[in-house]
């Protein structure tokens, strides 16, 4: 699961800004390295909490965005350094509006349940994977950037909050428990958008999965059962 010293490189924050592309009018997408301490805390509910876990840190859209499932981005170093070379442009830290860019962690074959600390005091467990929408499209500028993203399958890893602290670049990463499902963030990814056949596998997560996610397997393997659905 780890490649050499496993720390945050950057702690990432946005803004809201006005942008013609997005649903809301207004994003945080845009993210930028800070300088630490960053306090970092349990935001709430998605659609009536603070929205981002971050202080100093904006989500606009809060029907889709933030909330205790989603408290923190993480993206990898690694992954970012494979898209810029395959989109032949530089990606700084913070342009996919990841909250944590990371080094040595592979991201997409962490597990549901997966918790880190990070620094001395924060505590975080894996909860999802990221999927990509038309404000992340529009703010990258790539064409068809979503049916890329997507086909790689390297979404990166929403984190909730299991214990507050605050961090700092540079702060070391300690994976300090595993589950032992097999439900990887890739996994989760493909089976909630181009491989529908897979969300029954999900339920090994437990309540590692966020409710909504839980109601999504829930009304497919009413559907079609725990099998494969037809083509």
């Amino acid at each position: 699961m780890t490649q050499g010293p496993t720390h945050l490189i950057s702690v990432n924050t946005g803004r809201a800004t006005a942008a013609d592309y997005a649903d809301a009018g207004v994003t945080g997408i845009g993210k930028r390295p800070v300088p630490g301490p960053v306090r970092v805390f349990a935001p709430g509910p998605k659609a009536s909490g603070l929205g981002s876990g971050l202080e100093g840190d904006s989500v606009c859209d809060r029907r889709y965005h933030g909330g205790d499932h989603q408290a923190v981005y993480a993206y990898a170093r690694e992954d970012l350094d494979l898209w810029e070379r395959e989109l032949d442009r530089e990606l700084p830290a913070g342009i996919f509006g990841e909250n944590f860019t990371t080094s040595g962690i592979d991201l997409n074959t962490a597990r549901l349940g997966d918790r880190w600390r990070v620094g001395g005091e924060l505590v975080l467990e894996v909860a999802s994977a990221r999927i990509p929408c038309r404000t992340f499209q529009g703010a990258l500028g790539e064409p068809a950037w979503v049916k890329r993203f997507t086909a790689r399958a390297r979404p990166g890893a929403y984190l909730r909050v299991i214990r507050e602290g605050s961090v700092s670049p540079g702060d070391p990463i300690e994976v300090v428990h595993r589950p032992d499902h097999e439900v990887t963030v890739e996994l989760w990814f493909r089976a909630f958008t181009t491989e529908r056949a897979l969300l029954p596998r999900t339920l090994a997560a437990g309540g590692a999965m966020e409710p909504q996610a839980h109601e999504t397997v829930r009304r497919y393997v009413e559907k079609y059962g725990a099998g494969a659905a037809p083509a």
